[in-house]
């Protein structure tokens, strides 16, 4: 619906222009002037909202490509796409998690995750599969070389630029959530820590025409964030059922891997081979010169490598306790299980050798009588 929407009014915006001359626009007595001049200065301020600024035409061997670099007003398209993201999250709740909420009967903590779980399940999914159409299609993949040669890339492909706008917009709109949603204030600061880091990351690779490591790095963890969220779904439905979390382990071992093996053979390896990036401003290189350095390559490694590793202790030190909690009710079953059989093990042990009373007469096992003995008469 938003997006019928948007095309709606764009083809209310580009259609008044069509069929008239460059002669009739310009003629000034005409009463249809004046509306065609608004509907120039109108296009123009709504393709400042829905669509990237910042085009450039750069020459290659094939002709002239049109391409992109950030700049301030790309604040003006996230807020756009910040409303958007407000009014899609609302839908995914209103039409799908809702209804889902109303047959499971969840207390209020397990309702507030379930929520949360839903609507990253839907965002992650979306974006994995994007994220995966644009490297295959712009051949990350297949020549991982271009991860660091002709560094910086300050010219992005449109589809690159419009997915990184949306990413920024998405976990925007995740601030003013937390107020629609009414999240629980003891929620609130994890929350707002993994918002901080997305933002961090996705900003840092933006600014610092890292696109295509980010690219990557996003596709790997966005694939490990599905399974978990999508094991909890399934774990709210069914306790039981945890077979999920398990495929979710091997998943996110072997991403933070690769993610930490990206990152030494980029930025330990690959940027150092690059000439040297000077200041320009008029490309849109603001901050690529940094790398220029060794001591901020190696710090930037640095915190990198101390930030996995701090991810991968917290994940080991989780399935441990998890673990743990496993084996030490299992072991408490099978004690409890001992107990009981032993129990009924000496009950009939003591009925079979002594019987048992029934209105105060004692009956052997069979329920009969015992028969008493005669006493030989002297």
């Amino acid at each position: 619906f938003t997006f019928i929407l948007l095309l709606h009014l764009f083809l209310l915006l580009s259609f008044p222009l069509e069929g008239r001359s460059a002669s009739a626009l310009a003629q000034p007595s005409k009463p249809s002037v004046p509306v065609c001049a608004a509907s120039v200065v109108t296009a123009k301020t709504a393709f400042l909202f829905i669509l990237p600024q910042y085009n450039v035409s750069v020459p290659t061997a094939d002709g002239e490509l049109v391409q992109y670099h950030y700049g301030l007003k790309d604040l003006v398209t996230i807020l756009f796409y910040i409303f958007i993201a407000i009014i899609l999250h609302a839908v995914v709740q209103e039409y799908a998690l809702d209804k889902i909420n109303r047959r499971l009967h969840l207390s209020k903590v397990k309702h507030s995750k379930f929520n949360e779980s839903g609507q990253l399940v839907a965002f992650h999914l979306t974006s994995v599969i994007w994220c995966l159409y644009v490297v295959v299609t712009e051949g990350y993949i297949s020549n991982p070389r271009s991860l660091w040669e002709n560094y910086p890339h300050v010219y992005l492909p449109y589809q690159v630029k419009f997915f990184y706008l949306c990413q920024l917009a998405y976990w925007l709109h995740a601030l003013p959530e937390l107020y629609f949603q009414k999240v629980r204030k003891e929620e609130i600061p994890r929350q707002l820590r993994c918002i901080a880091l997305y933002l961090l990351h996705i900003a840092g690779a933006y600014l610092l025409n890292l696109t295509r490591l980010g690219l990557i790095l996003l596709l790997l963890q966005y694939l490990a964030e599905f399974f978990f969220h999508m094991a909890r779904l399934v774990y709210f439905t069914d306790e039981n059922n945890e077979k999920l979390f398990n495929v979710w382990a091997v998943v996110f071992v072997v991403t933070r891997l690769f993610t930490l093996t990206l990152y030494i053979l980029v930025i330990g390896f690959g940027l150092p081979r690059v000439e040297s990036q000077a200041l320009d401003p008029e490309r849109g290189n603001f901050f690529s010169f940094l790398f220029n350095n060794i001591l901020f390559r190696m710090s930037v490694l640095l915190l990198v490598c101390l930030f996995q590793a701090s991810v991968m202790w917290r994940f080991i030190h989780f399935q441990l306790r998890r673990w743990r909690e496993y084996w030490n009710e299992q072991s408490s079953r099978k004690r409890a299980a001992a107990a009981t059989a032993g129990t009924r093990q000496q009950t009939k042990l003591l009925k079979r050798d002594s019987g048992y009373h029934e209105n105060g007469v004692v009956k052997a096992e069979n329920g009969t009588s015992p028969r008493t003995k005669k006493l030989k008469s002297p």
